[in-house]
């Protein structure tokens, strides 16, 4: 199938230049507005596309997979994480996912670090107060933070991410201890200096700042549950810019609240866009809109391998970055 004859149908505007470059090799539709699809224009979209290219925000669950058109082939997703994609029933309809891996793993530990060291200092309520003109003058008991330097931290999954944490947090000063599934290689631990804890619930016991890096499945729903959360210290922090739904967010919310947990850095919620309201307006609390990954640099990369994703396709061969049932 000569790639020109491909019809791609985009369901989010995404940067201009990867807009432009596929447009010269495929028939793309755009989704002029950006706003997202709603399930009806989905499912039409799925009907007539030989390539999908969704984003995080659409689910393409088993009903729409069901109704999908005879053409479609593949679904390019726009983004690492594909949660929102019933991947099993797509390869049972013999219909392809591929991801964008990699790209973003320096932009989110970025994002991550600088989470942990903006919510131990309050840097959230001093700009605040010099936002509302709140500011009186320096005095010597005002705004009193915590100093990172020492303290341990605990990282939950040491994939690409975990680890591009771990390098980040050594340079300032903090002890890195991490639960996964797998222990790493020890020539990778003695590089990081880390210390691996078979159990999830003795390391968090033990840490002063916890940082979530494990994707959304089954098995990591509500990993971060109320009784875990009741293991931690309550002088310690939690940062999330993997996945909402590993946290229990109404008994985090509960614990920030009681003063039971000192301080969250959340960039993503457990419903999405829809972010608990009691979460708002808590001193203790950095709220995001799901950034970690927004860089001119990382959504150009994703943008390139999508399209070499669709393009090995059309060329007649497996996508670089398709998803596999070993992943799942």
């Amino acid at each position: 199938m000569p790639a020109k004859a491909l019809k791609v149908i985009l369901t989010r505007r995404l940067p201009e230049p990867v807009e432009t470059r596929m447009n010269e090799l495929f028939d793309v539709e755009l989704n002029a507005t950006d706003t997202p699809m709603s399930r009806e224009q989905l499912s039409d979209a799925m009907a007539r596309a030989d390539v999908l290219v969704p984003t995080l925000g659409d689910r393409v669950d088993q009903g729409l997979l069901a109704q999908a058109g005879d053409g479609l082939r593949l679904i390019a997703n726009y983004g690492a994480g594909f949660d929102h994609i019933d991947v099993q029933t797509a390869l049972q309809r013999g219909i392809m996912v591929s991801n964008t891996p990699g790209v973003l793993t320096d932009d989110t530990a970025d994002m991550t670090m600088a989470m942990i060291l903006s919510v131990p200092r309050r840097l959230r309520e001093g700009n605040l107060q010099m936002q509302q003109d709140k500011w009186e003058g320096w005095s010597p008991t005002a705004l009193m933070g915590h100093r990172i330097g020492g303290k341990r931290l605990g990282i939950l999954g040491m994939g690409r991410i975990g680890q591009a944490v771990a390098h980040r947090a050594r340079a300032f000063g903090l002890q890195v201890h991490y639960h996964n599934r797998r222990r790493l290689h020890p020539d990778t631990e003695t590089a990081l200096e880390a210390t691996y804890w078979e159990s999830f619930d003795q390391m968090l016991a033990r840490v002063d700042i916890l940082t979530i890096h494990v994707p959304h499945t089954p098995s990591t729903f509500h990993l971060l549950n109320a009784r875990r959360l009741k293991l931690m210290k309550p002088s310690a922090f939690v940062i999330n810019t993997a996945r909402g739904e590993v946290i229990d967010e109404n008994a985090l919310t509960r614990m920030l609240r009681a003063g039971e947990i000192a301080g969250a850095g959340l960039d993503v919620f457990e419903n999405g866009n829809d972010v608990n309201p009691r979460l708002r307006g808590l001193d203790n609390v950095l709220l995001l809109p799901h950034m970690s990954s927004a860089t001119v640099e990382g959504r150009l990369d994703m943008g390139e391998k999508v399209i070499i994703n669709i393009k090995t396709y059309a060329d007649g061969h497996r996508p670089p970055d398709q998803v596999v049932p070993a992943m799942l």
